[in-house]
């Protein structure tokens, strides 16, 4: 039997979680902001958790309701029969995200949908479920738009951009899913070797040779929501988890390149825990010793912005950019993600696509360089193109992002100048006053319950600490979690 579900993203790769979907066998696909709707069967809900790439997490909806009040929000949800999901026994926590001028803050409508549950089992059974906020048994999501409200099951747990293989990250790492998103809209499936000259902790590397491998991103996670949820099918799970038939020989390799030796050591472990040192190497080298390669090859990088990191001459490290790219790199296409136009003007090459994308809170491009031979001038006397029709119809469809973001500040430029051209919420966006009030990741508001809010966070470092260290056991038929050494089907012994 098929039921609605929901696939939550990042801005901008709406379109590529969509194709993920499409490729997966899902029906009714409907993309949203910032999510894709879809409707398929428990085995779909379970592949898709266990294969999507640019997924953030899986929403089952199990009511959608208006509420202008927060007492109708309260009356809604405790029409529903409550003893199909939970029991007194079975502790549950809240999630909350709205966009409402009539409810100012999530966090309320989260207290009014606990209410409701827990007075529902009161007057039923004169007892109630706990609230546990760190790893409940049944995870619950309310979304509300105006008046329009969703409320939904969880299935997902933990943010599905937590794989599993990342050991230790050097500061402001790029986001799993971004990193597999980006290489998606490349086009990218493994056809050449692909550099990440500036490549940190080694995201980009590990998110290629899982694409170019055919391999699932969820191998190497712990567990998921739904294998807590009582219709829990663990054979069919099972079954999805042996499944190989997506996997594929990859033929040409995968380069990291950094300049600092710390980020060298830290992207060689993750790859590492992958089981991907096989496709991967990760090299001590700075970028402007880089040098063309022998093999056909794609460039896909992240430089510093100049926000979280930066670098003593932020405009003299994208002009060697773009001097690399011209003088040693031709006839190959490159990638770059920033988020400054005066940096991706310092490159000094015309891109032949711009794409924009959220990095966190900050609205970035992509830009696509094709490098050819000789001057731009030459090469559009002599016929050539450095866009493709496609390219000019995505570039059009991109047009209705701003063309200046003015959030974003010149280099150099101080607060106070901002301010004086009337800029009074510098720094100060909706979005990241959210998140840094709310602790919000990905986008996603938790609800929270005081002082336990901060204890939650401290108890999830812990937990993430033990779960690097019991990184990728899964579940087997016997409900035990199995040792990575005799399960190597996925998690490849390394023999370097």
């Amino acid at each position: 039997m098929e039921f609605e579900l929901i696939a939550k993203t990042f801005q901008g790769l709406e379109t590529v979680l969509a194709s993920e979907l499409i490729d997966l066998g899902a029906n009714n696909i409907q993309i949203g902001r910032r999510m894709v709707s879809f409707t398929g069967d428990k085995e779909m809900m379970y592949r898709a958790n266990f294969q999507l790439r640019t997924a953030i997490r899986i929403l089952k909806p199990i009511s959608h309701f208006k509420a202008k009040t927060a007492d109708e929000v309260y009356d809604a949800v405790k029409k529903i029969d409550w003893t199909q999901y939970l029991s007194n026994d079975t502790t549950f926590a809240v999630d909350s995200v709205v966009f409402s001028n009539e409810f100012k803050h999530s966090k309320f409508v989260a207290y009014k949908v606990k209410d409701a549950i827990v007075d529902q089992f009161r007057e039923k059974t004169g007892d109630r479920p706990n609230i546990r906020i760190v790893n409940p048994d049944i995870q619950l999501h309310i979304h509300v738009a105006e008046y329009d409200c969703t409320l939904a099951l969880d299935s997902t747990g933990e943010s599905l951009h937590r794989r599993g293989y990342r050991q230790e990250a050097v500061e402001a790492p790029l986001n799993e899913v971004l990193a597999a998103g980006i290489i998606l809209q490349t086009g990218w499936r493994g056809e050449c070797d692909l550099i990440d000259p500036m490549c940190g902790s080694g995201t980009f590397a590990i998110e290629a040779a899982l694409i170019a491998k055919g391999i699932a991103p969820g191998v190497f996670r712990k567990e998921y929501a739904f294998e807590k949820w009582p219709d829990f099918d663990a054979d069919l799970f099972e079954s999805i988890y042996e499944d190989d038939s997506r996997e594929r020989d990859f033929e040409h390799h995968i380069y990291g390149y950094d300049n600092n030796r710390q980020a060298v050591e830290i992207a060689s472990r993750n790859v590492k825990a992958a089981g991907l040192s096989k496709e991967v190497t990760i090299t001590l080298q700075d970028f402007k010793d880089f040098t063309q390669p022998k093999e056909k090859s794609i460039i896909i990088t992240n430089p510093p912005y100049g926000e979280r990191i930066s670098a003593p001459d932020l405009l003299g490290l994208y002009k060697m950019i773009g001097e690399r790219f011209k003088h040693q790199f031709v006839g190959g296409d490159a990638w770059v993600l920033s988020y400054r136009e005066e940096c991706f003007e310092a490159i000094g090459l015309k891109p032949s696509l711009r794409t924009p994308l959220y990095n966190g809170s900050l609205e970035c491009e992509l830009r696509k360089y094709q490098i050819f031979d000789g001057k731009f001038s030459d090469m559009r006397a002599g016929g050539g193109d450095i866009k493709t029709a496609q390219e000019r119809r995505l570039m059009a469809d991109h047009k209705r992002f701003k063309q200046k973001r003015d959030f974003k500040t010149r280099l150099g430029e101080q607060p106070e100048e901002r301010e004086q051209r009337g800029d009074r919420n510098f720094g100060k966006g909706k979005f990241a006053r959210d998140n840094r009030k709310f602790g919000r990741r990905d986008g996603e508001g938790k609800s929270s319950f005081g002082e336990e809010r901060k204890r939650e966070f401290s108890r999830r470092d812990r937990e993430d600490k033990d779960f690097r260290r019991d990184k990728g056991n899964k579940f087997d038929k016997r409900g035990e979690r199995r040792n990575n050494q005799s399960f190597n089907k996925f998690r490849r012994n390394d023999k370097e």
